[in-house]
């Protein structure tokens, strides 16, 4: 979603030699602060809820996002209750914070009073100058008894794919494990996507023709977000 609406162009991809991948973004950082109309006892960080929380995500806080290419909430929490433990680290306003999980539990939360008010924060770790999201995971074995080792190859496929979608963002994609690692930056968007699909192939139409737009989410019916 940040990529989307335009703050973010910089994705990394790493699956790491223990089988984890992590993902890292130049986006703004998730919200890290407690929101003190959170229902719940202790009132959670906006982040901690966005990956406990079915339909969570910004994109339903109004006009978070006037686009968006998410899953509608429901992505990075199913990750989360699917992995064995999820780390995710938010670089934001000068601070980096930090969560850990356990199949979707937050381990070792931090307990605060704030006016009489039992919150549960996001435990600072640093100071940064950096901004922007990560989140490392490890697929819990004991659910994906079969085919839990990444392939390589098949996350090539769909990130190649998002890069066209997302024209001038780079994706990149490293396995540690092999030392292999591609660079989707400049694709060429949807043009691109329609060359790369060609390929050496003898076409009927020699000239892609494209065009581009944008207009204001009220116009598609006057829903917010879209």
């Amino acid at each position: 979603d940040e990529a989307v609406a335009g703050f973010c162009d910089d994705i990394l991809i790493t699956i790491h030699g223990d089988n984890s991948v992590s993902v890292a973004d130049n986006g703004r950082g998730i919200p890290t602060g407690v929101k003190m109309d959170d229902k719940h006892e202790p009132r959670r960080s906006a982040a901690q809820i966005a990956l406990t929380e079915l339909h969570a995500g910004g994109k339903f806080n109004q006009n978070s996002y006037k686009v968006s290419g998410g899953l509608h909430g429901v992505g990075v929490s199913c990750v989360n209750a699917l992995s064995q433990w999820l780390r995710l680290v938010v670089r934001r306003e000068g601070k980096v914070h930090e969560l850990q999980f356990s199949r979707g539990i937050v381990q070792n939360p931090l307990l605060e009073k704030v006016d009489g008010v039992e919150v549960s924060p996001m435990r600072i770790t640093g100071d940064t100058d950096q901004r922007g999201t990560e989140v490392r995971f490890l697929p819990d074995t004991d659910i994906f008894r079969e085919n839990h080792t990444f392939q390589y190859d098949i996350l090539a496929k769909r990130l190649r794919e998002l890069s066209f979608l997302n024209n001038g963002v780079r994706i990149r994609l490293i396995d540690e494990r092999t030392g292999k690692e591609d660079d989707f930056a400049g694709s060429g968007g949807v043009k691109g996507f329609v060359a790369f699909i060609n390929g050496a192939r003898r076409v009927l139409h020699p000239t892609t023709f494209y065009a581009s737009g944008s207009r204001p989410a009220e116009s598609y019916g006057g829903i917010a977000g879209t």
